[in-house]
């Protein structure tokens, strides 16, 4: 094994180190690896295990460093080559480079050392991850920014090629706010939509229509929103920046005429200095202001604010396997926390006496009774609000003592008074479904008092990148 070297680059005093010949042993989580040196912890991007670098620490702790790597002295064995032109430049799928197989150990491994080092609780055999069937085309919803000001590589900037094409509708460069990568072709959601993409952004250069700029806050196209549904329904958003009827109704225009597959075609005018969609109003030009999703005989009206998991077919075995886990009967009362709209409420209903599902976002909680009313569900019953000051004694003392709480928070994770409201519900079983393993693991810790792990079962949603799901079954001590 070559040995590290440290040394400085530079005269200045405070100038960080660059660490040569150094060995990547493994990956962590945000998609960096490791690499330890004197038994510090270095944190690198853009390398996989086995990879072999020189790499310069870009910030510097006591405990850790972080770096990037200038030099590669041998590639991973492991190693494969991306399909997609954009990696690297773009800021998803960041282990394209990576067979599918290793990604789903790292990950399994991820949910095993959070649960291990966080939760710091007896645990049961963790069941193998459960992989995504799509690897490729999987996603139901992309949203991709115009900007007048495109991400530039290398390349392009040593040899000047198209400096005068600044223009893009992407993804944003990794950690660069004002930049977009201009994508060609992205392997995440299937067709129509490239095609749509690219053909907006050939009538606004053709029609030399403004793009966003987002440090001078002007220019016309903003945003797109694509969303596809398993029922074979479309859903186009376009956002702008200002209101300009001819324009708008136009580029409209050309789409519906162009694209007689798009049943929903809407658009936003956002004047804000962020892209956030939740506040503004949505304007339909042509066809529904929603589309459907289908699960089993269920149907999920979708409309442009809703959430829904975006990997359709992963999503159902997800539900299954939370409902499998719930173990209902019929008789049991079940409270769904962060129900969002009501997806997960609805689909184990049938098999409840009552669901009660509680959400923050209002309009969240209007979805959920409506995909009630369409699929005629009558034993659910949504409340909005924080979840912490809703979950309380009178709350629960009104509407039945749980039998089976599932739960699936957002990324940071329940509120403490959240958890000490679970507690004092006292259900037989809790089904924990979380995007963040490490906030799901310190959560189940403050839960361990009077609840043992039964059931782990991770569950791979997004192929290529280090997000990993996993539902915990708890049952009552």
């Amino acid at each position: 094994m070559p040995k590290f070297k440290l040394f400085e680059v530079g005269r200045k005093r405070r100038s960080l180190p660059l660490l040569e010949k150094v060995v990547i042993t493994k990956l962590a989580a945000e998609g960096k690896a490791i690499a330890k040196i004197d038994d510090k912890v270095v944190f690198i991007t853009k390398t996989i295990p086995g990879d072999i670098v020189d790499a310069q620490v870009i910030k510097k702790s006591k405990n850790f460093m972080e770096a990037i790597p200038v030099k590669f002295h041998k590639y991973s064995e492991m190693r494969i080559d991306a399909f997609c032109e954009h990696f690297g430049a773009c800021g998803g799928c960041k282990w394209q480079n990576l067979p599918y197989d290793e990604q789903l150990k790292y990950k399994h491994q991820q949910v095993i050392d959070n649960l291990e080092r966080i939760a710091k609780v007896e645990l049961p055999e963790i069941n193998n991850i459960l992989p995504s069937e799509k690897t490729t085309f999987y996603r139901n919803k992309l949203e991709y920014t115009f900007s007048n000001k495109r991400w530039l590589t290398k390349d392009e900037i040593n040899t000047e090629d198209n400096l005068d094409k600044k223009n893009a509708l992407g993804f944003h460069a990794p950690k660069v706010w004002d930049k977009i990568v201009n994508i060609n072709k992205c392997h995440l959601q299937k067709e129509p939509s490239n095609t749509i993409r690219l053909e907006i952004k050939k009538y606004a250069d053709d029609n030399d229509i403004s793009y966003f700029d987002i440090r001078k806050q002007e220019g016309l196209l903003r945003n797109v929103i694509i969303r596809t549904s398993t029922t074979n329904e479309l859903m186009i958003i376009v956002v702008f920046y200002y209101d300009d009827p001819k324009i708008i109704n136009d580029l409209l225009d050309h789409l519906s005429d162009k694209f007689n597959e798009i049943t929903s075609l809407m658009y936003i005018v956002n004047s804000k200095g962020n892209d956030s969609i939740t506040d503004q109003e949505v304007k339909l030009f042509k066809g529904n202001d929603y589309i459907f999703e289908q699960m089993e005989d269920l149907k999920f009206k979708i409309g442009p604010k809703s959430f829904y998991q975006t990997n359709s077919e992963q999503a159902y075995n997800l539900y299954c396997i939370s409902r499998d886990f719930a173990e209902l009967t019929g008789a049991e009362i079940v409270y769904d926390l962060y129900t969002g709209t009501g997806t997960i409420a609805n689909f184990v209903a049938k098999k409840a006496n009552k669901v009660i599902g509680i959400e923050y976002v209002p309009e969240a909680i209007e979805d959920a009774k409506e995909n009630s009313k369409i699929n005629n569900i009558t034993n659910t019953d949504f409340f909005a609000g924080d979840m912490k000051d809703i979950l309380t004694t009178p709350f629960i003392k009104e509407h039945g003592n749980p039998d089976v709480i599932i739960t699936d928070p957002p990324r940071a994770g329940m509120h403490k008074d959240v958890i000490d409201s679970i507690l004092n519900a006292n259900p037989k079983k809790i089904v924990y479904v979380s995007c963040n393993p490490a906030t799901q693991a310190r959560d189940i810790n403050l839960l361990d008092i009077n609840y043992k792990v039964i059931k782990v079962q991770p569950v791979d949603m997004f192929p290529h990148t280090y997000h990993v799901e996993n539902i915990v079954l708890l049952e009552r001590r």
